[in-house]
């Protein structure tokens, strides 16, 4: 039995790894990979195993860098089944379909903006340079209306000048034909994924879904078990009950625990300040009167920050501004958490459903859906909060929000989340934090988003309390604290800095911890 180390190893996002025996092959995850665009597109277009000899995939968990890039593995001949808890099956239904139409959406921009900017740079009719009236007329050729582009005038014009296009990386079509091969099972169930596997799902606390995946090989009789803790979650965080410490007897004894490591050398803010620390942001930002702009995870993230402002408006806390989530994709993932109350922690129970109350739907709440409104609210100048996807601003609306709000000092953006490097989230905070400490003073930073520079006056603040991913007193706290035995540890899903430092600490602390690379092959013996 041996595993291949494929994806997040010295980074953080496109997890994949795989377990191979004799006769078998079980893929971990499946994830996208994020990053500088071009890095990204050539990573993730090339599978780095042969898909028609994965027999089973076991999915920790349904964020995007974990399960974005099963639709790919469909389309290249994987038949099997995927093995998943049945919240993280019911998100992936939304979730895999908007990472498609995403990538089509933004394959169908970036096509219309080389066909544009090829088209501008040529002569015009008689022969002098184009002026803004025929560039008008142009951009309103390129366009079925004012809000929606004309496709097949664009592939006409691209195929008529040879110009390059640019393809998704899969189509909603292989979106819905992946989900075809979803099996959504109980925590705790010991679920077949092979002729001598079995898998069993543990509470991660991470997201709604997510799981700890042990995995028991018996063969020759002899067993050896792996184990997978996908993403970790905190401990004591609202809606989520946390990570767990109780395994089953048959599942206590780990050879090989991969284990993440995305903030393996620091430590979170502790949970109970989230509250403050989003109550000022708010009240600064309204006070200014400026609006707040959150790019946020759809999935776990957003239900959370609902969670908050709605206690914080129950509280008076706050000056009760709109709050808009605009992301049909947000909307859709509420429903889910509106759909598996089971899984609540008691204090969510206790602080809102007994009193029959939702926790992420009140009055000022609205969720936008079409273009349409969505437009309307980028020019919208009185204050609000926007709640909007991707949580590291790579695609999606947000986007588009903060190149109508991110020059005005009077806004801020506040940052909830883990930020990958080379992401456009990473260079936003970097920024704003490094013009924050010169006092903001002088000419302001830049950032290009959608290939058009914006300064960024905004006041970038970032609440680190949000992650949703445990720090490194937390998970060796999952260590020290689990009935689990473990032998060996493999540390991946971290920047090469924090998984280096990560299995630094576990081994001062007596554990048995080695930093893969990127396709290397480990024996269980």
């Amino acid at each position: 039995m041996h595993v291949t180390f494929y994806g997040a190893v010295r980074e953080v996002t496109g997890s994949m790894h795989l377990i191979g025996t004799e006769d078998e092959c079980v893929l971990l995850d499946c994830g996208l990979y994020q990053g500088r665009r071009k890095d990204a597109a050539e990573k993730n277009r090339v599978l780095p195993l042969d898909a028609a000899m994965v027999g089973s995939l076991v999915l920790s968990h349904a964020h995007i860098d974990h399960s974005g890039r099963i639709p790919l593995l469909v389309k290249n001949g994987f038949a099997g089944r995927i093995a998943c808890t049945r919240v993280t099956a019911d998100a992936c239904r939304y979730l895999l379909l908007d990472s498609a139409h995403i990538q089509e959406q933004d394959a169908e921009y970036l096509n219309y903006k080389t066909v544009r900017g090829a088209l501008s740079q040529g002569p015009s009719v008689n022969g002098k340079p184009m002026g803004p009236r025929q560039y008008e007329r142009l951009k309103k050729l390129l366009k079925k209306n004012r809000n929606h582009l004309d496709t097949v005038k664009i592939a006409e014009l691209a195929a008529k000048y040879r110009l390059q296009m640019v393809e998704p990386l899969y189509s909603a079509a292989d979106a819905e034909q992946a989900l075809g091969h979803f099996d959504g099972v109980p925590y705790r169930t010991p679920v077949s994924i092979g002729k001598s596997m079995t898998c069993t799902f543990y509470e991660a606390g991470h997201i709604l879904g997510s799981a700890i995946s042990i995995i028991r090989h018996t063969a020759n009789g002899r067993t050896r078990t792996i184990g997978f803790t996908g993403d970790l979650g905190r401990f004591d965080k609202p809606i989520l009950r946390d990570p767990t410490f109780r395994f089953e007897e048959a599942d206590r004894q780990i050879d090989l625990l991969i284990m993440e490591s995305t903030y393996g050398d620091r430590d979170h803010d502790p949970v109970v300040d989230l509250k403050p620390q989003l109550k000022k942001a708010l009240n600064d930002t309204f006070n200014r009167g400026g609006s707040v702009l959150i790019p946020s995870f759809a999935y776990g993230r957003t239900q959370e920050l609902l969670y908050l402002i709605h206690e914080l408006y129950a509280e008076g806390a706050v000056a009760r501004m709109p709050v808009y989530v605009d992301s049909p994709l947000a909307a859709n993932m509420t429903t889910v958490f509106g759909e598996h109350p089971e899984v609540y922690d008691r204090e969510t129970h206790e602080t809102f459903l007994q009193r029959g109350l939702n926790p992420f739907d009140f009055k000022q709440v609205h969720f936008t859906q079409s273009v349409e409104e969505s437009m309307t609210l980028m020019r919208e100048t009185k204050p609000h909060i926007v709640i909007s996807a991707s949580g590291m601003c790579e695609a999606g609306r947000i986007l588009h929000h903060l190149r109508y709000k991110i020059h005005d000092p009077k806004n801020s953006v506040l940052i909830v989340g883990f930020m990958a490097q080379h992401t456009l989230g990473r260079r936003i905070l970097e920024l704003g934090e490094a013009y924050h400490a010169n006092g903001r003073s002088g000419q302001a930073p830049v950032v290009r988003i959608l290939n058009k520079e914006y300064p960024l006056r905004a006041r970038v603040l970032k609440l680190g309390g949000f992650s949703a991913h445990a720090d490194r007193g937390e998970m060796l706290r999952f260590l020290k604290n689990s009935n689990l035995q473990v032998k060996k540890i493999a540390v991946v899903h971290g920047e090469e800095n924090q998984s280096t430092a990560f299995a630094g600490l576990l081994r001062e602390n007596g554990y048995d911890a080695t930093v893969p690379m990127v396709g290397q092959t480990w024996e269980i013996e």
